[in-house]
Order: structure tokens, then sequence, then C-alpha cells
């Protein structure tokens, strides 16, 4: 239980901070956002893999952290286009 725990934190901070990286965010967030942009990018990344019939991922691996990071990104494309919807409305 506390190793899986243990285990999303250290996968949502590398998806995190990979996906604030090439999103270019990272100097706007701390270590605490990227985590939790990391795990709701891996719920994120999760589901758009399962709605294109793919396999999900579980477990310390590559392909979970590339999972998380596409849905990281995710996360802050709709994040911005969103900012910019309603501040320009």
């Amino acid at each position: 239980m506390i190793v899986d725990i243990i285990v999303w934190l250290l996968i949502g901070l590398i998806a995190g901070w990979l996906a604030s990286v090439v999103m270019k965010t990272n100097a706007q967030q701390g270590v605490l956002a990227d985590i939790v942009l990391g795990i709701i990018g891996a719920v994120v990344g999760g589901y758009l893999l399962s709605f294109l019939d793919l396999p999900g991922a579980s477990g310390l691996s590559l392909y979970s952290i590339l999972v998380a990071v596409l849905g990281a990104i995710v996360v802050i494309a709709v994040g911005r286009m969103l900012y910019r919807a309603f501040n320009n409305a």
C-alpha cells in the first residue's frame, strides 16, 4: 500500500516535470504541482489510451511514465485553452 503510493508520487513527479519542461511551464510551478499534474496526467493518459483501445499502464515502467507525460501534456494544453478563453471573454 505505501509502496504503491510512493510509486504514484514518483511517476507523478517524473511525468509532471517532463510535461512541464515540454510545455515550457516548468518555471511557473513547483515540485508539488509537478506531482499533482503527473498523477492527473496518468489518469487522463490512461483514459485516452483506453478510448483508443490501447493497453493501459501500471506500475513503475517507462511505458507508464510516457502515458502519464502524454496525459499531463493534454492537461496543460486544455488548461491553457481554458485560461485564454476565460481571459479573452
